[in-house]
């Protein structure tokens, strides 16, 4: 059992550790800042939870079950993504604001539109 949990464990982290791999590269390949903080989302998203949930299984294995690090593992999972989507949603609105040049493919661009009364 301890294996299998091992494996799971250890697939929990590479998985997560590859999605925030993969993210940081495909930063580094866009150019501007909407599509830069777009493929930040799945790194926030996804990659941290798996790395969280991997952590707290690795402390459920070696010390037993505690519901403190139950608690905490879930209020941090609920806040990944919570606050990721905000702060995607923030951030973009702000580069877009402040007059970052964006990709002329962006389409809609609703903040360009003039709000109806």
């Amino acid at each position: 059992m301890e294996t299998a949990m091992s494996v799971l464990i250890g697939a929990l982290a590479i998985v997560g550790a590859l999605f925030m791999l993969t993210s940081a590269v495909a930063m580094l390949r866009h150019g501007d800042a909407l599509t830069r903080i777009n493929v930040l989302s799945p790194a926030t998203g996804m990659g941290l939870p798996l790395i969280v949930i991997a952590a707290w299984l690795d402390k459920l294995v070696y010390r037993g079950f505690e519901w403190m690090p139950l608690i905490q593992t879930v209020i941090t999972v609920a806040a990944l993504l919570v606050v990721s989507s905000v702060a995607s949603n923030t951030l973009a609105r702000s580069a877009y604001l402040s007059g970052a040049p964006v990709d002329p493919r962006t389409d809609p661009q609703d903040l360009a539109r003039e709000p109806e009364a």
